[in-house]
């Protein structure tokens, strides 16, 4: 018995292009004994940056994955950081409020829409931060108030990036996360597509296939 694979198929058209990636992907790397979703972030993560790095890397919790993507499929909303992170993610609604945010001496405008976003959302949602630390701090900082469904934090830089993931890490909410500088948008968002595309085309994280 091996581990069900997850699949890049979602009920949207899938370019032989991707298909024929996943095919490399998985010829140099072996990820068939991490459970289901943990996986299914890995590869696409892994797909969308073409760095192995990040099967090392990335920092992943099944239970929080499996809750988040029950909570995905009963409609539970997205939020980005950046808009560049939104764009990323193209089968769902995703609320962005850094445009209208305003910063200040004592806030970035990434954390200033942190607050814009969850006054709108209110708890429960999936939070996706690719870009901004301060924004991913803000939203630890909020904690309990925000109630998330799971924080997708990979923000990427050389200041206060590792940081803030390493301070997720430590805050008992559901995440996901990587150990090093890297991250951005790109990914941040295949780790958020990868629960909706999984989610709709392979089976409960439970199960096995022979």
């Amino acid at each position: 018995m091996t581990a069900a694979t997850p699949t890049p198929v979602s009920g949207r058209t899938v370019h032989p292009i991707e298909t024929r990636s996943f095919e490399i992907l998985r010829s140099r790397v072996d990820l068939t004994a991490l459970p289901f979703w943990t996986r299914a972030v890995i590869e696409r993560v892994v797909h969308a940056s073409a760095d192995l790095d990040y099967v090392d890397d990335l920092v992943c919790d099944e239970p929080a994955l499996a809750a988040a993507a029950a909570a995905l499929a009963g409609g539970a909303p997205i939020v980005a950081d950046v808009e560049m992170v939104a764009a990323g993610i193209t089968t769902r609604p995703v609320v962005c409020r850094v445009k209208q945010a305003r910063g200040s001496a004592e806030r970035t405008r990434s954390a200033a829409a942190i607050h814009l976003a969850l006054d709108e959302v209110g708890p429960g949602a999936v939070w996706v931060v690719g870009c901004a630390p301060t924004a991913l701090e803000e939203l630890i900082a909020l904690g309990a108030e925000a109630a998330p469904a799971l924080v997708i934090g990979l923000p990427v830089g050389f200041v206060g990036a590792a940081e803030s993931k390493a301070a997720l890490r430590e805050s008992g909410l559901p995440a996901v996360s990587n150990r090093s500088e890297k991250g951005g948008s790109a990914v941040a968002a295949a780790a958020l597509n990868a629960l909706l595309y999984a989610g709709s085309s392979g089976p409960a994280p439970a199960e096995e296939t022979p």
